[in-house]
């Protein structure tokens, strides 16, 4: 008798679906990519630096004085940025202005939070 060994029985799920709304593989790649390009302490603040300008955006210019790093580094995190959809940019003249792209920085955001959690924060839940 040749038993093959190879062939496993099929997997039952003893509690129905786990996927629900979960991520698809090209979805969660895309993802991925962003959070990894937001995964660096310098991009991180200037994601930060151009958050809270008061008016919502940032020339080029002023941005290797915050961080006390070289043009041509900051623009290369800012090239980063945009690829990965965080920033957008706007040709002014001879100075590139940047924002946030806000529907971008929701869609990270909604990955990492709970569908089930709420904005609640008037005490514990039972």
């Amino acid at each position: 008798m040749n038993v093959d060994m190879k062939s496993e029985p099929p997997l039952v799920s003893c509690c129905g679906s786990v996927a629900g709304d979960a991520l698809t593989d090209d979805q969660a790649h895309d993802l991925a990519a962003a959070l990894k390009v937001l995964a660096d302490p310098v991009r991180l603040r200037l994601v930060s630096i151009i958050a809270t300008s008061p008016n919502g955006e940032v020339c080029a210019c002023d941005l290797p004085d915050s961080l006390e790093r070289s043009q041509p580094t900051v623009s290369h995190h800012l090239s980063m940025l945009v690829n990965a959809g965080v920033l957008e940019r706007e040709q002014r003249g001879k100075w590139a202005w940047f924002r946030l792209r806000h529907e971008r920085l929701d869609e990270l955001g909604a990955v990492l939070s709970s569908p089930t959690r709420t904005t609640d924060t008037s005490g514990p839940r039972p």
